[in-house]
Formats: C-alpha cells, structure tokens, sequence
C-alpha cells in the first residue's frame, strides 16, 4: 500500500466524523437555527472588523440597543415555546401583555407600589392563561380559535379601561434599577431574560415536569396512559405563557417609563416565529429552550443589520417570512423522520 493510500484511508474517519457531527447537528431541536446563528455572527463580526465606521456592529452602542430590545420579546417567546411544546398556541399574549402592563401602571399612578403591582400584573396574566387553557380543555376546542378571541377580547378592554392614550409608569428609583438599570455590567432587563433562560431550561429539560410537558405535546394519549394529568399540564402551560406575558409587559413599560395601548399588536405572532424558528414543532412534543434564544437573537440580529445597513423595514418582514417557512419545513421534516423511526 502506497503512502497516499495510507493517508486516503486515515483522512476518511475525520471526513465521516466531520459528516457524522454535521448530521448530528442538524438532528438536533436547536442545531440548525444554531448553526445559522453561528455563521451569521461570524458573518456580522467580520464585516464589523472590516467596515468599522460603515457597519458599527461590534460598537457598544449598538450592542446595548440589541440587550435593551432583546428581553420583551424573548420573555413572550419563551412562555409561548412551552405553550408550544404541549402542543397548543396563544395567540392573545400580546393584548395581554398590553393590558397587564396598564393594569400595573395605572395602580401605581393610584399609589400602589410597583414591587406590590408587578406581581399583580404577573397573576392577572397568569390567570387569563388559566382562562384560555379552560375554556381549550373544557369545550375541545382548538387553542387557536379560543386565544384568537382573547386576542381580541383583551385588546377591547384596554380600550374600555382606559381609552386610547398612554398611562405614564413612574415607579420607585429601585424598581427602576432592577427592570431597567444595570446588573452586573449588564443591561437589567437582558440579566432578566438570560436567567429566565435558565431557570426554562432546568424546568424543560431537567425537570420531570418537562418530560411531562413533551410526553403531552408528542403524543396525549400515550401520556395519559403512562399516568400523566395531560389536562394540568396543558393548564400550567397556559398559565406560564399568560404570566410570561405580564411580565414582559413590566420589563418593556419600565424602559420607557409609559405604555400605548397598542404596543402590544402583532407581538405574539413574533413570539411564535421566533419559536418556530428556533427548531419547535408546531405538531408539539419538540424543541428546546435555547432553540427559543436562537430564535429570538436571530431575529433580532436581522434586525440590527438591516437598520445598519439603512434597509426598508419591509425586508425584515420578507426574510422573516422565509425563515418561518423554511423552519416550519425543516422541523416538518424531522417530525416525519421520528415518527418512521
């Protein structure tokens, strides 16, 4: 055997290895949007290097716009993924992070402190998520069409509450401190978001609750007969997405000190993008948390590049859209896999 043939032979384990960890990768819930992550990044820091003073990137400035944008929507995208993995939707999350929000505010324009409203605001949207997950259960419904009305029905009473104008939100020096200050070096709200992350991922992956939450979502029926209450669990779900809804609510009207009463449009249909983006399947019984993360910093990253680079805003939308499409085949395409397996 020749020296080239020795060295052919030895080169084609690292090949399949290489191959083998690619596949791998991909098999994962979150190792595409991981993968795409990684190249965009290193796509952005590149031209950041290159282009300082035309792409400012890696500035700090703009670093702290994307830490400061970032948690509103990662909050609401990490209560829908749960919903999302027992395999049902929520699409009212974002009326009712609005109407948590004014709730809030509103008491403590009454002179309620902010540290005794926040709580209230995190309970009401709990609550209406028990409401939605009820109303689910109780009559068979599709999720869809039962948060589709509270999408609606929530939207009307913030309207009937307080009409359309703001509510200023001007709480005590250190509740501002710690929802929209710094910690640690760190933007507030983002040291929020990255410890919800967290405390997510235990409670999904590390937790028997998770096993639950993904027996539900994959298969209901096997769960029940393994002696899993499918029904509390969805329940919880609903009640995690209402309660992370408020509290996106808080993080958000504490920033900038006021809340619109439409702030909140459209914001659950970025949620759900961002999850499905991130490697959920919309069957449920799939994905991940850091999946959610991915998808939300990827989101924004497109974001940040196109205002970088002076965009019309209706590329994002486009691109978004795509994303959403090819995700939603890819995630099909493993669903279609695990089941022949």
């Amino acid at each position: 055997m020749t020296v080239t043939e020795l060295s052919n032979d030895r080169a084609t384990p690292q090949r399949r290895s290489a191959a083998d960890w690619l596949h791998h990768l991909l098999s994962m819930p979150a190792g595409a949007i991981l993968l795409v992550f990684l190249v965009v990044q290193l796509a952005c820091i590149i031209a950041g290097l290159m282009f300082p003073d035309d792409f400012r990137y890696l500035s700090s400035a703009n670093m702290g716009i994307m830490m400061r944008s970032v948690p509103v929507l990662g909050c609401l995208a990490l209560g829908a993924g749960i919903l999302m993995v027992a395999g049902e939707f929520d699409l009212s999350i974002g009326s009712v992070y609005t109407f948590t929000a004014i709730i809030m505010a509103i008491l403590v324009g009454n002179g309620v402190d902010a540290f005794m409203a926040a709580p209230v605001g995190v309970l009401i949207g709990a609550a209406i998520g028990l409401i939605n997950g009820a109303l689910t259960l109780r009559f068979n419904l599709p999720s869809f069409i039962v948060t589709l009305g509270g999408l609606l029905f929530w939207r009307g009473a913030v309207l009937l509450i307080n009409g359309a104008v703001q509510v200023r939100f001007d709480p005590n020096p250190v509740f501002d401190a710690m929802f929209a200050g710094t910690l640690f070096g760190l933007n507030a709200a983002f040291v929020w978001f990255i410890g919800l992350c967290v405390i997510f991922y235990l409670l999904l992956h590390r937790h028997r609750f998770g096993n639950h939450v993904f027996a539900t979502g994959g298969n209901r029926s096997a769960a029940t007969a393994i002696g899993v209450n499918t029904a509390r669990i969805k329940l919880i779900a609903f009640a995690i997405a209402g309660g992370m809804a408020a509290f996106a609510g808080i993080l958000a009207t504490t920033r900038v000190g006021s809340v619109q009463p439409g702030q909140g449009a459209g914001l659950e249909l970025q949620a759900i993008a961002a999850c499905v983006i991130g490697g959920l399947s919309l069957r449920g019984g799939r994905g991940s948390v850091l999946g959610i993360f991915l998808g939300v910093m990827l989101i924004f990253t497109i974001t940040d590049v196109l205002l970088l680079m002076r965009a019309p805003g209706f590329y994002l939308d486009m691109f978004i859209a795509t994303l959403i499409v090819v995700a939603s085949i890819f995630n099909h395409g493993l669903d279609r896999r695990g089941g022949a397996l």
